[in-house]
């Protein structure tokens, strides 16, 4: 197979600073949008795991303790790097994901910008607090912090920001002085292989010991025996709560190895009668659809006060028929591209299907279509279904607790803000969360009382900043939240009292005479 013109190598894994080409197509990614049009394919080799994992130990004391003024040029050499290659990355995500080529590109351009927020030294980040610090305990004795790297890393890329959410992590990970093993998801194994191409150049131009980033391509395979290995320090996952929790469970026995999840949501946004309502629908329409549907902050649900429901629900699906579905690089505007696999497709069609068998009204239809006439792309058009309520379980109901990755909105009505509160919270996982309303009182306490990491007020769930924290709580996350904190836990603090003078108090009770060290009793 011809190979991207975005990568510099064959399919192929990174050991130790060397790429190992991985000739097969025992894995396979397509176009989303062309099916027929291979990005990418190989055979991993899953003893690699055991070699990469050896390289990353084996680099580890030389980069943890270089100068972290040399660390940061190795950051600064992969910022210029990326930004030199935006475009062409962005062409890249945008063949093996299938998003339309505007939200391909704006995933391509934040990656060099995680230098500059993981390097921020004000108030507003993060680097001041990783840094060593001291004071004066006595006149002789000092309390010092130094911030240590936890050591191999395992970093687990997920396919809807191939690039993005693994760089979030490495970036960090990096500056701490840890080494890296990074799996890309099998769906996208094309973005992974490119952003470590670029982090391997980086590191060779300045000078790093081989082995700092490592590549290991695969499947389930390969991830179960990554994020199990013994010699690794650290997991940092993104993907669905069923595989965060197997991590967690097989590394049961391993309380002092980090485990940082950035799971999926199942995410609410309240619309009150208050509330801008233009901008409440465009919020709602494009959190809910962006990426067709394939962001972990979507708005999965909507809770709409009564006494507006009728109007803003019909303005909700309206906008959603008139939604630009197309060919990701379409010269005319779309909005969303194919979802990444015909199995994702079924997948929320088959959802579809079960909560309308369950008692939930369509009131717009997801239906898998092609753009030209053709079967060509995994095409589908975004779906509005009314439930009664919502419940925080695995039932039939057509209100379940369960999130489904596609563009697929639920709604309900309440009677007032308590009600929204709760139907906001009827959920077992806690991503994202937003309202929309004037009221201040209301802002403040939906703040207070929605049970998420990232709660937005008047704007949509879908999108973050980066110079916030990002992560959810319950199945969403397990309080390691990323963004602006991602250095958190990337390094630990190691407390030390250092004293200078040459005496020791005595303690009540105890007696030393000098002349014993001497030798005689």
């Amino acid at each position: 197979m011809s190979i991207h013109p975005s990568l510099k190598n064959a399919p192929s894994d990174l050991i130790a600073g060397e790429f190992r080409a991985i000739p097969g197509d025992s894995i396979r990614s397509t176009n989303p949008a062309h099916p027929s049009q291979s990005i990418w394919e190989g055979s991993p080799v899953v003893s690699h795991v055991d070699e990469a994992v050896a390289a990353a130990r084996q680099a580890l004391p030389v980069w943890s303790r270089w100068p972290i003024e040399k660390r940061i040029a190795v950051l600064r050499r992969y910022q210029a790097i990326a930004t030199e290659r935006k475009q062409q990355i962005g062409e890249l995500i945008c063949d093996e994901t299938g998003k339309a080529m505007w939200d391909s590109q704006a995933e391509a351009g934040i990656l060099a910008g995680k230098v500059d927020i993981t390097l921020d030294d004000s108030e507003f980040g993060g680097f001041h607090r990783v840094k060593p610090y001291g004071f004066d305990i006595t006149a002789s004795r000092t309390g010092q912090c130094h911030y240590r790297p936890h050591g191999v890393m395992a970093v687990i890329g997920p396919y809807n920001f191939p690039m993005h959410l693994p760089n979030g992590h490495i970036v960090p990970a990096l500056l701490m002085g840890n080494t890296i093993v990074l799996k890309p998801s099998e769906k996208t194994p094309a973005t992974g292989q490119a952003l470590v191409e670029m982090f391997n150049e980086a590191l060779e131009a300045e000078g790093a010991p081989p082995g700092v980033v490592n590549l290991v391509q695969g499947a389930a395979e390969t991830a179960v025996k990554l994020t199990t290995h013994a010699d690794i320090d650290g997991i940092l996952f993104t993907g669905s709560w069923p595989v965060g929790r197997k991590i967690l469970e097989a590394n049961l026995d391993h309380p002092g190895r980090i485990v940082a999840l950035e799971l999926g949501g199942n995410n609410p946004t309240v619309v009150m009668p208050d509330a801008h309502l233009e901008q409440a629908a465009i919020e709602v329409v494009r959190a809910s659809f962006i990426t067709t549907g394939q962001r972990c902050t979507c708005t999965r649900r909507l809770i709409v006060h009564e006494a507006i429901a009728d109007r803003f629900i019909h303005a909700v699906v309206e906008a959603a028929k008139r939604i630009a579905v197309g060919d990701p690089r379409s010269e005319t505007p779309v909005f969303i591209g194919p979802l990444i696999s015909a199995q994702a497709r079924d997948a929320v069609l088959g959802f579809q299907e079960k909560l309308i068998a369950s008692g939930g009204e369509a009131l717009l239809r997801c239906e898998a279509r092609s753009t030209d006439g053709s079967t060509d792309g995994h095409y589908i058009t975004p779906g509005v279904i009314r439930v009664k309520r919502f419940v925080a379980d695995d039932s039939d109901d057509c209100g379940c607790d369960q999130e489904v990755f596609g563009p697929l909105l639920r709604v309900t009505t309440v009677k007032n803000l308590d009600e929204a509160i709760q139907q906001a919270n009827a959920t077992r996982y806690g991503l994202a969360s937003a309202i929309f309303t004037t009221d201040q009182e209301a802002q403040e306490r939906f703040i207070a009382e929605s049970r998420a990491g990232c709660v937005n007020v008047n704007a949509g769930t879908a999108g973050a900043s980066s110079k916030l924290p990002f992560g959810g709580l319950g199945q969403s996350g397990n309080h390691r939240p990323a963004g602006s904190v991602s250095l958190d836990y990337c390094a630990y603090p190691v407390a030390s009292m250092v004293e200078t003078g040459s005496e020791a108090a005595l303690p009540q009770g105890v007696t030393f005479d000098p002349a014993w060290l001497g030798g005689k009793s």
